[in-house]
């Protein structure tokens, strides 16, 4: 129930936000008597998976949740109200918030030049999350299909946009709860836990030969360096082109 909540939440928070012409403030934006961080507080209880929530900055969080356009009722919107972010199993996955000392990227201005060029318009996909391999998770705005709301993971390992069936409600209880351990088979190596403690969560691993590449299937042999997460990102949207993956995106 709590999982479909969310859901409505997201969904009704985002209409209003992306399609609108004209801003809502930063009062209208703070819900105080029906937050959703206290949604959030009980999946942390719950999760299986190590999760650490980095502090917010009350400036920049009001700021983050400004150019993002959703309520604090949203899960979206209590994540970058209440966090700098938030890192899964010590950093391997990095859920964008309001940014921190130790994640400096924050949602709204990580999109901007992606998936949007100005603050208020409507996104052709919105990216809310990363991991240390180099895969991107985004909000699927009729850029890569039909099921808009619906989280896409841009895989390392073959540079697709795969969809994930859930909404964000639904990937943020993944992240907390779920099989990372399956879902990420064959792109996590022996000693990814060691090496993800000597990047920044604003950084990413290049693989050379790539994941994606012939040559790159077993990454137990290929080289690992960290990139900036951005230089990764833009890597990975030109082989997309160069490969002819891109065709039905923008």
């Amino acid at each position: 129930m709590i999982k479909l909540i969310t859901a409505i939440f997201f969904t009704f928070s985002s209409l209003s936000g992306f399609t609108q012409y004209q801003m809502q403030t930063i009062d209208q934006l703070i819900n105080r008597d029906d937050p959703g961080w206290a949604v959030i507080k009980q999946w942390i209880d719950s999760a299986k998976n190590k999760v650490e929530v980095l502090p917010a900055d009350s400036t920049k969080a009001r700021e983050a949740l400004y150019k993002t356009q959703v309520t604090t009722r949203s899960i979206m919107g209590a994540i970058l109200f209440s966090t700098g972010g938030i890192l899964i199993d010590n950093g391997w996955i990095r859920i964008l918030g309001s940014g921190s000392r130790n994640m400096k990227r924050n949602l709204p201005d990580w999109n901007k030049g992606k998936a949007f060029n100005e603050f208020g318009d409507r996104p052709a996909f919105f990216l809310v999350a990363d991991d240390a391999a180099g895969g991107y998770f985004a909000i699927n705005y009729g850029s890569f299909g039909e099921d808009i709301y619906s989280i896409y993971y841009l895989s390392p390992d073959n540079l697709q946009w795969e969809p994930l069936s859930m909404n964000y409600g639904d990937f943020i209880w993944f992240c907390f709860t779920g099989d990372l351990k399956k879902f990420y088979s064959g792109i996590q190596w022996s000693s990814w836990k060691k090496d993800v403690e000597s990047i920044s969560a604003d950084e990413v691993f290049h693989f050379l030969p790539p994941l994606w590449s012939k040559e790159g299937k077993d990454n137990e042999k290929s080289s690992k360096k960290p990139v900036p997460a951005e230089e990764q990102f833009f890597y990975n949207l030109e082989f997309r082109k160069k490969m002819g993956l891109d065709k039905n995106t923008n």
